[in-house]
């Protein structure tokens, strides 16, 4: 079986693919300090959670901009004598980027390219609401051409409240409305309603510029469900769109 990991730099997904159907998946902190050892024993954690043994795992695939956690997840590769594969440019053979400096692309917008395509058809729009939110552009031709990054809804809300200390204690959820009612409404609209218009508006504008006014736009990430329900503007909401794309790209390499 394939352990798919996606390493953001809050959350951390687990993806274990049977063939390429997903059999279970978890999330863990993104914690530069964990070791090897603390890597193994959480993974061992989850496997036992569902009567899982870690041995039947003998292939790791990982997306990640942690660099130090790249090296320690290899390192427990290593001990499950699992293959290790990394993306980004040792598996640039069997993915599509059309950009100026491919090496600059996220390994998980890379993903969400290749799963874009493979499960939902070129062109599509990917906006994935994790620490950041992306926004990944697959032109018809299935490449990756580029998109927009812009701050996530945590950090935002946590800029915010670093300046308001009454706000502190808002929950992260959408509200009845947009015109909020009381300042716990209002922050809630201003930061859940605010990041589906602003999704709104820029897959509009990116389906002006790419000439294709049918494209598909899918959600994604830790926070794509508190948004999608603010909007009609996502054909599909896939949380484990990332994990999906890994698992994709670990296909290609097998057969190439």
């Amino acid at each position: 079986m394939l352990l798919a990991i996606d390493m953001g730099n809050t959350q951390t997904a687990l993806g274990l693919f049977d063939g390429g159907e997903l059999v279970r998946s978890w999330r863990m902190p993104t914690d530069r300090s964990f070791t090897a050892d603390e890597l193994h024993v959480r993974l061992l954690g989850y496997f036992r959670m569902y009567d899982l043994a870690l041995s039947d795992v003998d292939a790791v695939a990982f997306a990640g901009v942690v660099p130090q956690l790249s090296r320690a997840w290899r390192s427990v590769a290593r001990r499950l004598s699992a293959d290790a594969v990394v993306i980004g440019a040792d598996t640039a053979e069997v993915t599509k980027v059309n950009a100026p400096n491919p090496s600059e692309v996220g390994a998980d917008r890379i993903a969400n390219a290749v799963a874009a395509e493979t499960f939902y058809g070129a062109p599509a729009i990917v906006v994935d609401f994790g620490t950041a939110t992306n926004i990944d552009v697959i032109d018809a031709g299935g490449y990756y051409i580029g998109g927009a990054i812009a701050p996530g809804l945590r950090i935002s809300m946590e800029a915010l409240t670093a300046r308001a200390a009454r706000l502190a204690s808002v929950p992260l959820e959408a509200p009845a409305h947009a015109i909020g009612s009381t300042t716990v409404e209002a922050v809630q609209s201003g930061a859940v309603i605010g990041a589906a218009a602003m999704a709104e508006g820029m897959v509009a504008r990116i389906k002006a510029e790419l000439g294709a006014p049918n494209a598909r736009v899918i959600a994604t990430g830790g926070l794509a469900g508190v948004v999608a329900g603010s909007t009609d503007a996502f054909d599909d909401v896939d949380g484990q769109l990332t994990l999906k794309g890994i698992c994709e790209i670990y296909r290609r390499m097998c057969e190439r």
